[in-house]
């Protein structure tokens, strides 16, 4: 029997870092070393075990760098590969954990193939003794090549679990098990005998979404002002001054801003600003709270601050229309 054909694309972060040697897990970076994809795979001749694999060069940055014009160039190279390979089952892209979800979402919410994609990364590099890089590689191809994957949107693979990009956020800074998805759990598990799905996402998602990255030259600007005890709102009129278009307030748990912050975040909805109510707590929905209501906040339902931004950037860039924002915010 063939085996089912997947591309790797390869961004950089720690899967392609290499350190000063086997017991170097969290200063690697200082070592200034990071492999294209192609070095990585030639790392885990494994992968052909499991898959043809089509490498794919792209990028070898630590994964703060990656931004708009990244995310456009890399839903371009899904589009173009994806064109040139029909026999193609899925995607894998090796990605830095620190922004990984963000990557992910914007996935979710722009590419346009029917193919399964996959984002993984490792919490340690790949010269590691013990490094996770070989099995997510691994893992990530066959959950991309899994015929149950398709219809499920983009995903993320690591430590055997299979996650949603809409729900998934990193919540250790060293931990193995860091990608969780604090309200519903994963998808499903890549276990050494089978790739097993248990549920799916039911918010829209890729391909079928109305945003295309594809016609766009930037997104608006989308700040996030973080609550805490004594803030007094020089964020958000910092962020109002430099001429965002939406600000997350990542509020109190349930769902509200710093009483110095209510202020400012009111006057920017009164000029036209979008001001979205998410939750540092990481978990659970916020609701449209009467203070909200007067306020004219919208509500970024369980996303967190860092996801709500994202959703709210590609919102603006089709409607500045409230109710639309609100409708595009419970669809996805």
């Amino acid at each position: 029997m063939s085996k089912p054909k997947v591309a790797v694309i390869g961004t950089g972060g720690t899967i392609a870092s290499i350190g000063k040697g086997p017991l170097d897990i969290l200063d690697y970076g200082a070592n200034n070393s990071m492999l294209e994809v192609d070095k990585i795979v030639e790392l885990f001749p494994e992968v052909h075990e499991v898959a043809d694999v089509l490498v794919v060069p792209f990028r070898a940055i630590p994964s703060p760098s990656m931004g708009f014009a990244e995310w456009k160039e890399l839903v371009l190279k899904i589009d173009e590969v994806a064109a040139a390979n029909p026999d193609l089952a899925g995607f894998v892209v090796t990605h830095g954990t620190a922004s990984l979800e963000e990557t992910a979402y914007v996935l979710h919410l722009t590419v346009k193939t029917e193919l399964p994609v996959v984002v993984i990364g490792s919490q340690r590099p790949s010269s590691a003794l013990s490094t996770d890089a070989g099995f997510n590689l691994v893992n990530g191809i066959r959950t991309a090549a899994s015929p149950q994957a398709r219809g499920m949107g983009v995903m993320t693979l690591l430590n055997d679990e299979i996650q949603s990009a809409r729900e998934v956020t990193k919540t250790s800074t060293y931990r193995m098990q860091t990608f969780r998805s604090p309200d519903f759990g994963c998808l499903g598990h890549a276990d050494g005998d089978a790739v097993a799905f248990y549920r799916k996402p039911l918010r829209r998602h890729a391909p079928d979404t109305e945003f295309d990255i594809r016609t766009m030259d930037s997104l608006p600007r989308v700040d996030i002002v973080y609550a805490y005890c004594g803030s007094d709102g020089t964020a958000a009129r910092a962020f109002i001054e430099a001429g965002a278009k939406g600000i997350v307030s990542a509020g109190f748990a349930p769902g509200f801003c710093g009483p110095g912050d209510e202020g400012p975040l009111k006057e920017a909805v009164e000029t036209g600003i979008t001001v979205v109510q998410s939750s540092r707590a990481g978990s659970g929905r916020t609701f449209k709270s009467t203070k909200l209501k007067e306020n004219g906040f919208l509500i970024a339902d369980n996303l967190n601050p860092q996801k709500a931004r994202i959703l709210l950037a590609f919102a603006l860039s089709v409607t500045s229309d409230p109710a639309e924002i609100e409708r595009i915010f419970a669809t996805y």
